[in-house]
């Protein structure tokens, strides 16, 4: 994970030097066909949601549809930013059912 992270934060950081308006999506995974196994993690994640000390990371770490995702693309394509803006779970699934 530590590897993971460490790449993401640095084509980030070479994303947003070019200067260039970028949206860079982060969902945690993508559910669609063939896909769905971790749903039966959901009442855990909503037992996280309650908890104080999770909540912040359960939403964060969040499922989203590729329907979910498909929609944050196309708002992102016919809304470029200034400069870099980072849409995670909570936005993402703001974009479609």
């Amino acid at each position: 994970m530590r590897a993971y992270i460490a790449a993401r934060v640095e084509g980030e950081a070479l994303v947003a030097a070019t200067g260039i308006g970028a949206t860079i999506l982060r969902p945690w995974y993508v559910l669609g066909p063939g896909h769905r196994w971790p749903i039966m993690l959901a009442p855990l994640y909503a037992l996280f949601r309650m908890l104080p000390a999770t909540r912040a990371t359960a939403e964060r770490l969040g499922f989203v549809t590729r329907t979910q995702v498909v929609a944050a693309i196309l708002h992102a394509l016919a809304n470029p930013p200034h400069g870099v803006r980072v849409v995670e779970v909570p936005e993402i699934r703001r974009f479609a059912p």
